[in-house]
């Protein structure tokens, strides 16, 4: 793939492609505006993708090393408005300076960012880290979590589990060129498209004026070697399970690479005897990405449910 073909990037430019690789109908682009909201006193901000023109309905948060437009598939599916946010150190939202960015530290951002832009949202999504941290935003706050769907995370999910992720999250620094960034991408998603990697690399990844390619996530401290890092498993948050009061799904992928095993499941319904769990075949971690048609489907489902 030449160099060529990654510039000049246009972020609302692709969905079109989302559509046509789906088999989604296509009417034209669809109507998504970027929002930044002020999350600190010292101005950092988080961004946002809003989708439509009327009150969002849905509020969706990504993974670790991820953005906003791991959702663009899903929310093209779903057709109904709502807000898909960059978390801090993610996309476009500002990078934190400030010790680490665990789920806790994101419920924080998130609910200020929420309040702002969907307050009356009826579903707030998570997948892996964003799944976490929506679900320290319960208890952060209940009344911005109507309900609640977590895609292929609970806090079982410890260093083990998550190793491929660390593993491909502590690549180089930078890359010499998009085809360099796109093939490490593609090694690590062997369930994904290239297409879809390719998009995602772009809403994902920044050139420098010096020509070598970086992430635009903020890398986990974790990765650095320092003592204020991301804790190595996230089992306090099973307590805050506990104490969820709102309907709860949760969608875990029946392929290779998933970090929920059955003993996870078999504890958050000891935790919450009424969760909704259901499996995505073909899905391994990211199912937004791997059967995004379906992930919409079941959201959909929950949500009117």
């Amino acid at each position: 793939m030449a160099m060529a073909d990654a510039a000049p990037y246009d972020e609302f430019g692709l969905f079109h492609e989302n559509a046509q690789e789906f088999g989604l109908p296509w009417t034209g682009p669809p109507v998504v505006r970027r929002e930044s909201v002020p999350v600190a006193p010292d101005g950092r901000k988080l961004s946002a993708l809003v989708w439509g023109t009327d009150d969002p309905e849905i509020v969706l948060l990504h993974g670790g090393a991820q953005n906003a437009h791991t959702w663009d598939t899903v929310a093209l599916a779903l057709g109904t408005p709502l807000v898909a946010i960059d978390l801090p150190g993610h996309g476009h939202s500002d990078h934190r300076d400030d010790g680490p960015f665990g789920p806790r530290q994101n419920a924080g951002d998130v609910a200020v960012a929420v309040r702002s832009l969907a307050p009356n949202a009826a579903l707030v999504v998570g997948m892996s880290l964003g799944g976490l941290t929506a679900i320290a935003l319960t208890g952060e706050a209940p009344e911005l979590v109507r309900r609640l769907a977590l895609v292929d995370v609970t806090p079982g999910v410890d260093r083990d589990k998550a190793a491929p992720i660390a593993q491909f999250i502590a690549g180089p620094d930078t890359f010499a060129s998009f085809e360099e960034i796109l093939a490490r991408t593609v090694e690590f998603n062997p369930t994904r498209s290239e297409s879809s990697l390719r998009r995602g690399v772009l809403h994902n990844a920044v050139e420098r004026d010096d020509g070598r390619w970086v992430w635009r996530y903020q890398r986990p401290r974790i990765l650095e070697g320092t003592d204020m890092d991301i804790p190595a498993d996230f089992a306090t948050l099973w307590d805050d399970v506990s104490r969820i009061a709102v309907p709860l799904l949760l969608v875990r992928g029946a392929a290779t690479g998933t970090v929920v095993d059955d003993g996870d499941e078999a504890e958050l319904r000891r935790r919450q005897p009424d969760v909704r769990v259901e499996m995505v075949e073909g899905a391994g971690h990211s199912i937004q990405g791997d059967r995004p048609l379906e992930l919409a489907t079941l959201l959909r489902a929950f949500q009117s449910a």
